[in-house]
């Protein structure tokens, strides 16, 4: 299957802004959605528009052998109705009807199997029914994957779905394990402080590292994914014939603990460990055997190298990329 000229949407986004320099050096011919902010990536086309409009489609899909599709919305009741499903919806559509797209790559989340909203005895895989948290993002990604589903059924468009964590950039980390500003990220600490002592961190402002416990004590257990892991992923399912009519679980290698996190960084940056206890936490793990096997992925960022990565971006004096959404 050749691919060689990739529509991306949602270029300027977490991903989008990764993945799409990644493309250009792998040599594909990329034309990237600017719908707000600039792009201005060297040798990408750019083409202005809006995935809400029923005929952008049509204007961007001319001469693309494939379609990347990332951009949507999160918690907005607002939007998330015309910008992730009507626009997923008017993309695969044309897909469909142009005749001459490869492979449709959808961005699928983890979110539409609850993560640590529910509990989960098992491992995460890809037969886990759809079940979204509650929230207008996990809805969506439902909705999305069952349009690509159903496109796959009853047109055999050729679609992917990368289910992908919780990504984590620059110091996306630290912003969301650190008690200072900016918050990244759910659990929000200040939001679950109970205990004098918590409480006086905020008032004071003074910085501390989280470790999320259980009633009882033990250290909450989740699984995320580095953008690096999350760009290897897409480029190892452009063009594969065995990743078309699949879905696949991207995160990182292991899944990490509360306690082992807070310990590394307390030991890194020299801050306290506060603990907050959070009854509404349910451990996760997710399943990537199915991409390891299939598509070759391996991923290498475990919790130590995103934090160590996280670390060395504040070091270097770079700015934090605003972001619309908590996390």
């Amino acid at each position: 299957m050749k691919i060689k000229n990739i529509l991306v949407t949602g270029a300027s986004g977490k991903i989008g802004r990764s993945l799409v320099p990644a493309l250009i050096k792998e040599g594909y011919f990329v034309r990237a959605l600017q719908f707000e902010e600039p792009i201005n990536f060297p040798g990408v086309e750019v083409i202005k528009g809006d995935v809400r409009d029923p005929k952008f489609a049509k204007r961007a899909l001319p001469e693309m052998d494939a379609v990347i599709h990332l951009a949507n919305v999160k918690e907005n009741k607002e939007n998330f109705m015309e910008t992730n499903i009507h626009g997923t919806f008017y993309l695969l559509d044309e897909s469909k009807e142009c005749g001459h797209i490869k492979q449709f790559i959808q961005a699928g989340s983890d979110a539409r199997a609850g993560i640590f909203y529910y509990t989960h005895p098992f491992p995460i895989d890809e037969a886990y029914p759809h079940s979204g948290y509650p929230g207008y993002y996990p809805f969506s990604k439902v909705l999305e994957e069952t349009m690509c589903e159903q496109y796959m059924i009853q047109y055999h468009l050729p679609v992917t779905v990368l289910r992908f964590s919780w990504v984590f950039d620059e110091d996306d980390i630290l912003a969301h394990v650190t008690l200072k500003k900016p918050n990244f990220g759910v659990p929000v600490w200040q939001d679950i402080a109970k205990t004098f002592e918590q409480k006086e961190y905020f008032k004071k402002n003074v910085d501390g590292v989280a470790k999320l416990v259980h009633p009882g004590g033990k250290p909450g257990i989740r699984h995320v994914v580095a953008i690096k892991d999350v760009v290897d992923s897409v480029l190892l399912s452009i063009g594969n014939p065995t990743a078309i009519g699949e879905a696949f679980n991207i995160s990182g290698p292991s899944p990490f603990s509360y306690g082992q996190l807070a310990s590394y960084i307390s030991r890194k940056l020299g801050l306290p460990i506060v603990e907050f206890e959070y009854e509404r936490f349910y451990d996760f793990t997710i399943n990537i055997a199915k991409a390891r096997s299939v598509l070759g992925y391996n991923p290498q960022y475990d919790i130590i190298k995103i934090v160590d990565k996280a670390i060395a971006f504040r070091k270097s004096g770079k700015k934090r990329t605003p972001i619309k959404y908590i996390g």
